[in-house]
């Protein structure tokens, strides 16, 4: 089967929740209620599908199917490992170097999809759900992504050998795993006035790290929790191994698909991407801090486990004086076994077309019916820079222009309705320099407070190997 445009389909989709929208329908606490839809920043999704091909093919006759490992008496087979596994050997052929080990591959594929499993089984008992309105909406984002309609989307799919009831349940899965983690991370992630007077008097001094961007190659060995120490023993030496090859000149990426645990390991040649210092873990940052670029440190010990750390780029970062800011309303439905996701958007689909033909007015249809705090203002949410919106929500504001009003939107809050009212380029008061200086701290911390829940949930699952993937 030829997978390489299933493999960047749904990597496209994976996108939607790695960047991780951690909130959106409200302020967080210590900001006005009812004025904004705040979140930590996240890009959206930019995979597109490659050229089309000539056809698809099978390499092989399908094996006979076994299992591989179970999750919390839940099966994992060998079929699976294998799809997962086609997919990855065309993204790592698509980003060039030295192609791993097939069975070392394997291995890293079967770890991924048991943290996946604990993580959708975890989901599952919490009561998430994902209607298929927000099922649809993805499927959407995705075509529109790669400039095609959904039809065309699975026509090419469907080339591939992967049918529309499996991408939907790809899909699926993958919001599923973004609203578990908006809910178990955000709730361990607090901001305070001293984290935030912190992070600006380190702007404030005008220090390299305070202006500076940086890329960090990253090889990280993991530790599992309540590890013996001779496991750790072990887990430091294959870190070790892996920073000699480093320092010896071997390619980093070839090193990091061998032997890092982290998922840049296999989709980004070990390199974590050019971002501002201070959304680093300050472990990263200060180990690296005088090294020159080509520098290599580690391995460093972390509550993770052992990392590597290389300095691929370092450039100074410009600090903005203006913004263009966005002027929105919107109407919240809030959703529940009262109120479906597509029954809300509906009704606000019906909002919509009665504004539009100017049967009624938003900030009326907002006063009365949005569930929001900003319903009195008529869902008015004030000028916002970027960033403060979660990518939902921001993606659906930023394709609108003055007087547009979006389709229904889903985001972990229900559903939305927003109209944009006007764009300014403006000057950031000392207010909105505070704001994004909590956005840009929260999502420091949101990212080390992730990576210690997987690790958590990790260790609370009960895996029982099997037979080894073919």
């Amino acid at each position: 089967m030829n997978h390489r445009v299933i493999a960047l389909a749904i990597a496209t989709l994976a996108s939607l929740m790695s960047q991780g929208a951690l909130a959106q329908g409200l302020r967080p606490s210590g900001t006005p209620s009812g004025k904004g839809l705040t979140a930590r920043p996240a890009a959206a999704p930019s995979i597109t599908l490659p050229p089309e091909t000539s056809g698809s093919s099978s390499s092989a006759p399908r094996q006979a199917d076994f299992i591989v490992a179970v999750v919390n008496s839940e099966p994992v087979t060998n079929n699976e490992v294998r799809s997962r596994l086609a997919r990855a050997e065309v993204q790592l052929a698509q980003q060039g170097g030295a192609m791993p080990a097939r069975d070392l591959l394997a291995r890293e594929v079967l770890e991924r999809i048991i943290l996946e499993r604990a993580q959708l089984q975890q989901a599952r008992e919490s009561g998430i759900k994902v209607d298929d309105f927000a099922v649809s909406q993805a499927e959407q984002g995705v075509a529109r992504q790669n400039n095609m309609s959904v039809d065309d989307l699975y026509r090419r799919l469907a080339r591939d050998g992967m049918g529309k009831e499996r991408f939907r349940e790809e899909l699926r899965n993958q919001l599923l795993l973004q609203r578990l983690r908006e809910r178990e991370v955000e709730a361990r992630v607090k901001v305070s006035d001293l984290d935030i007077d912190q992070y600006l008097r380190e702007q404030q001094k005008g220090n390299d790290v305070a202006a500076m961007e940086i890329n960090l190659g990253h090889v990280l060995v993991l530790v599992p929790e309540n590890a013996s120490p001779v496991q750790v023993a072990e887990r430091q030496a294959r870190a070790q191994r892996a920073a000699d090859k480093v320092r010896a000149g071997e390619d980093f990426a070839a090193v990091a698909r061998e032997f890092s645990d982290a998922p840049e390991g296999q989709r980004a040649n070990g390199q974590l991407g050019l971002r501002p210092a201070d959304r680093y873990p300050e472990l990263f940052v200060n180990s690296t801090l005088g090294l020159p670029v080509g520098g290599i440190v580690g391995p460093v010990r972390s509550p993770a486990g052992f990392h590597v750390l290389k300095v691929i780029e370092r450039v100074t970062a410009g600090v903005p004086t203006t913004v263009v800011q966005s002027h929105a309303r919107h109407i919240l439905l809030r959703t529940g076994p009262q109120l479906s996701e597509s029954a809300a958007a509906t009704r606000l689909a019906d909002y919509r077309r009665r504004v539009q033909m100017g049967q009624a007015d938003f900030a009326a249809l907002a006063r009365e019916h949005s569930q929001d705090g900003s319903s009195k203002e008529g869902g008015d949410l004030g000028w916002a820079t970027p960033g403060r919106y979660v990518p939902e929500f921001e993606q659906a504001l930023n394709a609108l222009k003055p007087g547009d009003i979006s389709e229904p939107v889903v985001s972990r809050f229900g559903v939305h309705l927003i109209q944009l009212l006007e764009r300014r380029e403006a000057k950031l008061t000392q207010r909105e320099q505070r704001d994004m200086a909590r956005d840009t701290v929260r999502e420091k911390k949101l990212d080390e407070a992730y990576a210690t829940w997987a690790q958590e949930l990790r260790g609370r699952a009960y895996v029982e190997y099997r037979d080894p993937p073919q």
